[in-house]
């Protein structure tokens, strides 16, 4: 929609009244939203895809709980463990079953779909090998390896990457594949990382599902935004049963399939169109267990630990930590994924700078929202004395305080 000129403006015959502009601005920044739904309801498989996963995951769950408690595949209190009672941790294989369900039904079954769904299914069965009798290091990572390498030998890889400034810039299979199937071994194991609380996980996964999906119809990729929203909808079931406190854990064979299938979404979804700002909307969603691992590890290498053995250095062991009950620092959590997501979806959607022009009302809609996402990451900072320069709190507390170590 063309906006009228202001009083004083040079170059266009018509003059219009400030507010008369203002209206003009808000309808332009409603044009995405509107855009977005008619897309949405010319592509409703979408919407099935997400209830049929949904109801699958919760009518599966408890028969794959029951199922992992009579083979002893249980999580016993103690340790890094923040159960009070032995609890199942076969949940991925709902997970898998309400992806893979309506993926089968929704989804076109081409080349690169197929080699997805393959991919997803080598994830899962390396976290459930893993869950049952637990593998080494190295032969997890071989496995999580070889899952990556599945949907990249179907043509799922970055074949090319639009920088801002820059332009297109192709990049060749040699380049591409191995670039692919990093990202999305990194991405598993930083899923993986992240499930180490009831509910904290899933709800990840499906806020990025959500948000994944929105951006995917946005830029022309139905086959995306189906997949998807079936996480979407599989992670929403499986709270169901996953919620403080958890009747089931996902355990490795949810974890690695959850960042598998969000890492291929990013490559085939976003990551692969002419968009100046693709790279960044995964970067951004995903940014809470990117954070996580990076702290993680961080911390790892400067003590000389190992990066493979699990330890209490993560995000919500420092919620828990700092006094929060397990609900309250997962909605937490959940809740600076939900900034993060809104200032992706704004990037996306609000009309800030069309054809060229800033514009001020959206401008300062977009600003207002990345403000609020940066405001939340400032307080998770503060809060769990990841910087601890300038925090009071730690300044006051004596050496021998449990909470002035390391989280």
């Amino acid at each position: 929609m063309a906006v009228p000129a202001a009083e004083g403006d040079s170059g266009s015959p018509t003059k219009y009244p400030a507010p008369m502009i203002a209206v003009a601005l808000i309808r332009d920044a409603g044009g995405a939203r509107h855009d977005i739904l008619h897309v949405l309801a010319e592509n409703l498989e979408v919407v099935w895809g997400a209830l049929a996963a949904f109801a699958v995951v919760v009518l599966l769950t408890p028969a794959v709980g029951g199922m992992a408690r009579r083979l002893g595949v249980v999580d016993a209190p103690g340790g890094r463990r923040l159960n009070r009672s032995p609890v199942p941790r076969l949940g991925g294989i709902a997970l898998f079953l309400g992806i893979i369900v309506p993926s089968l039904a929704f989804l076109p079954i081409g080349r690169e779909n197929r080699g997805l769904l393959l991919g997803a299914a080598v994830a899962v069965t390396v976290g459930a090998i893993d869950d049952f009798r637990g593998l080494r290091w190295f032969e997890k990572l071989g496995g999580q390896v070889a899952a990556a390498a599945v949907p990249a030998a179907f043509g799922v890889w970055v074949s090319r990457f639009t920088f801002p400034f820059v332009g297109i810039h192709q990049l060749p299979a040699w380049t591409g594949i191995p670039l692919t199937v990093i990202w999305i071994v990194a991405i598993m194991n930083m899923v993986n990382f992240l499930d180490g609380m009831d509910g904290l996980a899933a709800g990840v996964s499906a806020i990025a599902g959500f948000t994944f999906g929105l951006i995917a119809l946005s830029l022309g990729k139905p086959d995306a935004a189906v997949l998807s929203w079936i996480v979407f909808g599989a992670c929403a079931g499986f709270l169901r049963h996953n919620f403080y406190p958890a009747r089931i854990f996902m355990g490795d064979s949810g974890a690695l399939l959850l960042g598998y299938v969000l890492a291929g979404i990013a490559v085939q979804g976003l990551l692969k169109t002419a968009a100046t700002v693709a790279l960044f909307f995964p970067l951004l969603v995903l940014a809470v267990p990117i954070l996580d691992t990076t702290f993680v590890v961080a911390r790892r290498l400067r003590h000389g630990e190992r990066i493979f053995v699990g330890d209490q250095a993560h995000l919500h062991h420092r919620f828990l930590r700092r006094g929060f009950s397990q609900p309250r620092a997962a909605l937490t959590i959940w809740g600076w994924c939900l900034a993060l997501a809104a200032a992706a979806l704004a990037t996306r959607f609000v009309p800030f700078r069309a054809h060229g022009v800033w514009h001020v009302w959206p401008t300062l809609l977009a600003a207002a929202i990345g403000f609020v996402a940066i405001a939340f990451s400032v307080y998770v900072i503060y809060v769990l004395e990841i910087v601890k320069v300038g925090n009071p709190i730690s300044r006051r507390r004596e050496a021998g305080d449990p909470l002035r170590k390391s989280a």
